[in-house]
């Protein structure tokens, strides 16, 4: 079998970029190894009910009229029509730092700007200047690593303000330990501060059949159980791919959306994988749905909140399983316009060590009840912030790094992939490139933009 274009990974990014493809009706293939779609974003079921994975919310949210936002461009490149997905934004956001002010945000800019006004006084200037710095910065250039942390430091001069501004942008984009790019910060800045998060009102499981359904009525194919055992080329080009079935399918083009190091593995023989791949961040995440007469007083009008418990915040693999002082607390149902839900959920996110867990999960036994252990962590640090929810709780359920490299094939567990990104998608052959995180682009939004922006640069001016 022939196909022009072959895409390795059925997650948003391939997806993504396979739809793309297929509006110029060509025959475009996306291969899956998994039963179902959505890599990082996909669904569970537990007791008939049907539990998310990733999917806690999406940065970028933009209005109708503004054109030139992610969101509309990435829908006009799929020619997806909004009202198809229904977007629920969200309430407002918290980041709170144990002992300080909280900080609070929105998808309207001028709240965070308020509060930084009211709560850091000495240097709302500063930060007017970096929103200008940040309007102006084109963050797509290919540059090397630039420390956001030390130009932050440089302009504002107050640690506590750094280390909460970066805060949440760490937790939904950073693969650096203590650290970002300074591209990877102006991005995220703009997903985050400046545009806002939000949701569709259905399912990550309706978002993934709207997606499908819009690609296969433009011809396109998809197949899932569909592993693939290695990239078959021939010096710098890619003559095609073996399944683990032993079927062969030749291509002219090939997008892999795996990973950087994921994909090189899979070349006969192997490409040689980078070094910083060892210091990939894993984190752990436990959802806790509370019975509908829950009595817990938990925030209503807050989605999320980006926390720290300790003096200084350390963004970094911990030296345990799991670092409870900090993480990401949200609650799924907090959107404006989402119907509402029989029970309520809240999810946390940690930072976790997959060495650890790799070695444990040798013993079944130790590896469950280690996790158990973990969302008590988890739970004990949460209360102190939310109140009390356990005598609520009828379902939790906890994945480490281990789980997310079971069923994503992610290095190490790791969601935000190789620190070193490859932003043209080009790892040195003629006929393949990357894309998805490795290429650069974060978050939802961004990861299905990176699929479409390779497809625009690399494959279809060739074709």
């Amino acid at each position: 079998m022939t196909v022009p274009v072959l895409v390795i990974g059925g997650g948003l990014s391939g997806i993504a970029a396979a739809i793309r493809i297929a509006r110029f009706s060509l025959n475009v293939q996306i291969l899956e190894q998994h039963s179902r779609l959505g890599g990082l974003n996909s669904y569970f079921y537990r007791n008939k009910v049907l539990y998310e994975t990733g999917l806690h919310a999406i940065t970028n949210y933009a209005e109708t009229g503004d054109k030139q936002a992610p969101l509309n461009r990435l829908l006009r490149q799929l020619k997806l029509k909004r009202k198809e997905l229904s977007l629920c934004q969200q309430y407002k956001s918290k980041i709170d730092f144990h002992g300080h002010e909280s900080l609070f945000f929105s998808n309207q800019p001028e709240l965070f700007d308020a509060e930084i006004q009211a709560k850091f006084p000495h240097i709302h200037d500063k930060f007017i200047q970096l929103k200008k710095f940040i309007d102006l910065f084109d963050p797509f250039t290919l540059s090397p690593f630039r420390s956001a942390k030390q130009y932050l430091s440089e302009l504002f001069g107050d640690p506590l303000f750094v280390d909460m501004l970066m805060c949440p942008l760490m937790f939904y984009g950073s693969s650096y330990e203590n650290d970002m790019d300074l591209n990877q910060f102006a991005i995220m800045f703009r997903a985050i501060y400046m545009e806002g998060m939000f949701r569709p009102k259905g399912t990550i499981k309706d978002f993934l059949d709207t997606l499908i359904s819009h690609y296969e009525a433009m011809g396109g194919i998809t197949r899932t159980n569909c592993r693939v055992k290695k990239i078959i080329h021939s010096g710098n080009r890619v003559t095609g791919v073996e399944l683990a079935s032993g079927e062969i399918i030749e291509c002219s083009y090939l997008l892999s959306t795996i990973g950087s190091d994921e994909t090189r593995a899979l070349m006969n023989p192997p490409g040689q994988i980078t070094p910083p791949a060892d210091k990939r961040l894993g984190f752990i995440e436990t959802i806790y749905e509370l019975q509908e007469a829950s009595t817990s007083t938990l925030p209503e009008d807050t989605t999320i909140i980006f926390y720290n418990t300790t003096k200084t915040f350390q963004y970094r693999s911990p030296s345990d399983y799991l670092d409870p002082s900090s993480g990401v607390i949200c609650f799924p149902g907090s959107f404006s316009g989402l119907p509402p839900k029989k029970n309520r959920e809240i999810r946390s996110t940690h930072l976790a060590d997959f060495s650890r867990w790799k070695k444990l999960s040798a013993d079944p036994a130790a590896y469950l009840e280690k996790k158990r252990q973990a969302a008590v962590e988890s739970r004990n640090v949460l209360e102190t912030i939310v109140g009390n929810f356990t005598k609520d709780i009828v379902f939790e359920n906890t994945f480490t790094p281990v789980t997310i490299e079971r069923y994503t094939s992610k290095h190490k567990g790791a969601i935000y992939g190789n620190p070193v990104k490859i932003k043209d998608g080009n790892i040195g052959y003629h006929n393949l490139f990357i894309a998805g995180t490795d290429q650069g682009f974060l978050g939802i939004v961004g990861s299905m933009l990176s699929g479409v922006s390779i497809v625009n640069q690399q494959i279809l001016p060739k074709i």
